[in-house]
């Protein structure tokens, strides 16, 4: 029959083992603070400094209109003024700008003249999604700056006006995207580098026989080394979400029991995969590889920076074994878009299956090592 005490007993040492332990301290609250600080600032899809140069071959005043109207964006930061077209490849070859601003010598007559004014956006490709944010916001100052010729000539505009409305984020802020799934981030580190440890550092220390003469039995050792992990990735959640609500202010529009219980769920498929690692690590070092072994596909293939839609169809059926793939929908949906419990049933269900499955699997895993 199962002993809850003797199970309590052994949480107890294995908490003195990682507390006592600088090593597991670190592991614990040193890389998930610095993760959280680097991602929460760092890590970001906006652009707020374009360097661009400019190469205006026309002296009209429209042009330094144009100009003066990149000069005043936020967003724009001119380095240069060229004067030949040999000097446009050197900067941007070199990465010294970002985007190009060429205006052609007729650029202020056609526009008197109610002709079509040309201007070339020279960008540099190489980051493509960096290049399209720079057009993008090229587009807007241009498009502002052809509103504005045409109100001071007294044209009408055009007759169809786009008007954007985002839904969940109407101010685009890549942080809102960002800062929810470094909550799964930070919990599938930490506790699968808790329980990754936990049977190897027995192994390695020489402590693991003493466990195999004591009366507890196989069961009980495997509830003993699991609640520790999931206990520390319950409350290194409930840190991070603090501090994405409180310091980065993401808005939370569902409710704690939708949240939490995703947080649940994934903590025991975590830790499940933990102690699948850690009962076939001989050592910590070890425990450590498997640990990264599984932590960087399953980052990867979450979600978390591109959506599993564009990746190939062999590679989205592999994500639906990653628990950490549910877990970013539901982490986005609960702060973004307030899905309701019921809406998020899908995402619970499989990381449901997959932590009983790895569970079962370190269980069965756990006695064939230990006889």
């Amino acid at each position: 029959m199962l002993s809850w005490l003797r199970v309590l007993a052994l949480v107890r040492k294995e908490f003195l083992a990682i507390l006592k332990d600088p090593k597991s301290r670190f592991v614990v609250i040193g890389p998930p603070l610095i993760q959280l600080v680097v991602f929460g600032y760092a890590a970001t899809f906006d652009l707020n400094n374009i360097p661009f140069a400019v190469y205006n071959e026309d002296r009209g005043s429209y042009s330094r209109d144009l100009v003066s109207a990149f000069d005043g964006s936020p967003t724009f930061n001119k380095v240069a003024v060229l004067n030949a077209d040999r000097e446009i490849a050197p900067r941007v070859e070199s990465q010294e700008v970002l985007l190009v601003l060429r205006i052609g010598p007729h650029f202020s007559d056609d526009l008197l003249k109610g002709e079509p004014a040309r201007v070339q956006v020279i960008i540099d490709g190489r980051n493509s999604n960096t290049a399209m944010i720079a057009l993008n916001y090229a587009r807007t100052v241009i498009r502002d700056f052809n509103d504005q010729v045409l109100a001071e000539r007294g044209a009408a505009g055009a007759p169809a006006e786009l008007i954007v409305r985002a839904w969940y984020n109407p101010n685009l802020e890549s942080r809102w995207f960002i800062v929810p799934g470094i909550v799964g981030l930070l919990t599938l580190v930490v506790t699968l580098l808790v329980t990754a440890l936990s049977v190897a550092r027995e192994r390695e220390q020489g402590t693991f026989d003493q466990l195999l003469v004591t009366p507890l039995r196989p069961v009980e050792i495997l509830i003993g080394k699991a609640t520790p992990g999931f206990l520390i990735g319950l409350i290194e959640a409930a840190v991070v979400i603090s501090v994405a609500l409180l310091w980065f202010e993401v808005p939370f529009r569902s409710t704690v029991l939708t949240l939490y219980t995703g947080v649940v769920l994934f903590l025991l498929s975590a830790v499940g995969v933990g102690l699948m690692i850690s009962s076939l690590s001989v050592t910590q070092q070890q425990g450590l590889l498997g640990a990264f072994l599984f932590m960087v596909p399953a980052i990867i293939l979450s979600g978390f920076a591109t959506p599993i839609a564009n990746m190939p169809e062999v590679v989205q059926a592999v994500t639906l074994v990653n628990p950490l793939r549910y877990f970013m929908v539901i982490l986005r949906s609960t702060f973004l878009e307030g899905a309701s419990f019921e809406a998020l049933i899908p995402q619970f269900w499989p990381m449901a299956v997959i932590g009983l499955i790895s569970m079962a699997l370190a269980g069965w895993l756990f006695r064939h090592r230990m006889y």
